[in-house]
């Protein structure tokens, strides 16, 4: 995988992640972060290379830090 598919893979998950962590819809995830729910969607489903301004903006949503969504998260073990 190529590293910008990488990264916005990460962010995708990532941002998927904390907002069902957080018991949000992708229409409450958009409400709160100022965007529209399709963006959001786009988001989640690797379509959409956010912005830094965006990045932070869903950080902010989520409660969490733009840093955090940039991090991969760790494989569970199958052993």
């Amino acid at each position: 995988m190529k590293d910008g598919a990488r990264i916005i893979a990460i962010v995708a998950e990532n941002v998927r992640v904390a907002r069902k962590a957080a018991g949000m819809s992708q229409e409450e995830l958009a409400l709160e972060a100022g965007l529209d729910r399709t963006y959001v969607s786009q988001v989640e489903r690797k379509l959409r290379n956010t912005t830094i301004v965006v990045l932070s903006r869903l950080a902010k949503a989520l409660k969490t830090t733009p840093d955090k969504l940039l991090v991969p998260r760790k494989q569970k073990s199958s052993t």
